[in-house]
């Protein structure tokens, strides 16, 4: 059986745009949430900076992250986004699981 994938991305809001990123990301998270492969697709503002989000993501394993990714929302939402921050493209990190003993 393949392992979850667990990751979160970043990205920070143009000035003026973080209103505007949270509608965005709001919606596409329902979308991402019907997913069947999704586990948690939960979104946050970063308490110092409300213009920085954070979005924690959890796939059932790899084949379902690969399928969100080739999903033709993502391509729509990257779209959409892109344009509103300061990065390229959303700055993903993953995240590896500390087995118990």
């Amino acid at each position: 059986m393949s392992e979850q994938v667990a990751l979160y991305a970043e990205f920070t809001a143009v000035p003026g745009a973080a209103d505007t990123v949270e509608g965005l990301i709001g919606d596409y998270a329902e979308v991402v949430r019907a997913e069947p492969g999704n586990q948690v697709f939960e979104v946050y503002r970063r308490r110092e900076d409300d213009h920085r989000f954070v979005v924690f993501e959890v796939y059932r394993d790899e084949a379902a992250f690969e399928e969100h990714l080739g999903g033709e929302a993502g391509g729509a939402f990257n779209a959409r986004l892109q344009p509103l921050i300061v990065e390229p493209h959303s700055v993903l990190s993953f995240l590896t699981p500390v087995r118990r003993t």
